[in-house]
């Protein structure tokens, strides 16, 4: 059989084309025209969840030319940066681009000569901030016509500020319904409005929190573009903030947030890897707010769910929750390894069963940790108060230095044990310690009363409490 040489090298080129990554076929450039910018390398950035990646990066020419390159895995935002680390941002949706400028931290400086998304995308900004400009001009006009005794009569002035409002922002609806729904910025400019939002929604139109509300549960966090845009973390953060100063009573603040936590989570269902990084971010958000009853709604919410599986370091943070949320009995701790009290050794008690107080405080923590010192200077001027009230201290530290922590603790008029495991501690794991200090108020029976955020909190406690009352 005669074989046709010419037949099978266009199959062979074929298959290996075929079998070729998508991302080397699909290839998109970034042309910039950058005379000041001779010599200097210019990087293209892309955003990843909460993160960055280096897309590409080149040296301009001599004649201030550069050439950039990105794929369709890098669909969605990103920005161009030279050795000032300035950035100018770019919509990376599968379109050549070119530009031309003097200096990419001086986006006035710049021009677009092709790329149509990009093109809409800075006209958007430009005009978007004019309009918000004008808003909050009229915003100021509308108030004193409706409350200066001086213009509270102008009828009509007033319903001209009325229409002008609304015909701004009627304009600015228009230009966003306008953009090819296939198109990025048609997602990612309506997202970007509804962030910046926020403040302004808080500050001066609190009428429209719960629509503004509304809109961010509405979010699908499943969503690809989300983090591909560099608005993902503030996304979550200004979602948040919005409901924490609504000026709302503070068990509703924890109703809301418990309500939008259950959609942000409800969006995610069947992304395990995402769920599990979202999870994690919103739950480190809430702890570092000191918004702990939310925590504990996320906690309990996520450890029931069965759609997403859970890596063990947040499993392990989120039970802390649910073993030991208020109302629990928490686990008795034998008192092993060093035992001091004011730098002397202790036999008896041997565990914090054998403590006879009505309360307890359990504090984790280490001579390492910052915090840990700072609150633990707050609790060395009141133990003696609470003490008198029937309060027992008893500190349990994760060094693993012997010397540090009898230096350490030397001067605490209260128990300290140490058994130098640091996180291997049994009483850590006990208690699903996993951060630096924890603590935890117990009463006589060791029912869990209170996690408290700082020693601060456990002093109003005690004052509202137990207030003068001694305990003999």
């Amino acid at each position: 059989m005669k074989i046709n040489k010419y037949r099978i090298i266009c199959c062979l080129s074929f298959l290996m084309l075929y079998f070729l990554p998508f991302n080397t076929c699909a290839q998109n450039t970034i042309t910039g025209s950058f005379p000041p910018l001779a010599g200097q390398q210019v990087r293209l950035v892309g955003f990843n969840t909460f993160g960055i990646y280096g897309i590409d990066s080149t040296k301009v020419s001599e004649q201030g030319v550069f050439q950039l390159n990105y794929a369709n895995i890098d669909r969605g935002m990103g920005y161009l940066a030279g050795t000032d680390n300035k950035a100018y941002f770019v919509v990376l949706n599968m379109e050549d681009i070119h530009l031309k400028g003097e200096s990419l931290s001086v986006p006035e400086s710049i021009l677009i000569l092709s790329g149509k998304e990009n093109k809409l995308f800075v006209q958007y900004a430009v005009e978007h901030t004019k309009r918000e400009q004008a808003l909050s001009a009229w915003d100021f006009l509308q108030k004193i016509y409706e409350v200066d005794s001086l213009f509270m009569k102008q009828k009509y002035q007033q319903k001209t500020i009325v229409n002008e409002m609304l015909r701004i922002k009627q304009e600015d609806m228009n230009f966003l319904k306008s953009l090819d729904a296939k198109s990025y910025v048609s997602w990612y400019l309506p997202l970007r409005k509804l962030i910046s939002s926020v403040a302004t929604v808080a500050q001066y139109q609190p009428h429209e929190i719960p629509a503004t509300l509304a809109a961010f549960r509405n979010l699908n966090y499943s969503d690809q573009r989300l983090y591909k845009s560099g608005l993902l973390k503030d996304a979550i953060e200004s979602h948040f903030w919005l409901i924490e100063n609504s000026g709302q009573p503070l068990d509703t603040v924890f109703k809301e947030m418990n309500i939008s936590t259950d959609f942000l989570i409800a969006s995610l269902s069947g992304n395990e890897a995402k769920f599990n990084e979202i999870t994690k971010y919103l739950f480190n958000l809430f702890e570092r707010r000191s918004l702990f009853e939310v925590s504990e709604h996320l906690s309990l919410k996520v450890l029931t769910q069965d759609a997403c599986a859970l890596n063990g370091d947040l499993a392990k943070q989120l039970e802390s929750y649910r073993a030991m949320k208020k109302g629990n009995t928490a686990p008795d701790i034998l008192f092993s390894g060093d035992v001091f009290k004011s730098g002397s050794v202790v036999d008896t008690p041997s565990r914090l069963s054998d403590i006879q107080s009505d309360y307890k405080l359990v504090f984790f923590g280490a001579s390492w940790c910052p915090m840990c010192g700072e609150e633990l200077r707050q609790l060395l001027p009141l133990y003696e108060k609470w003490k008198l009230k029937g309060i027992e201290v008893v500190f349990v530290s994760l060094d693993t230095d012997e010397a540090l922590f009898k230096g350490f603790s030397s001067v605490f008029p209260f128990i300290s044990l140490c058994d130098y495991r640091k996180w291997d501690n049994q009483a850590v794991n006990d208690y699903y310690v996993f951060a630096t200090p924890t603590m935890f108020l117990l009463d006589y029976n060791q029912k869990i009363i209170l996690r408290p955020s700082s020693i601060k909190q456990v002093d109003a406690w005690v004052n509202y409490n137990i207030g003068d009352k001694k305990t003999l």
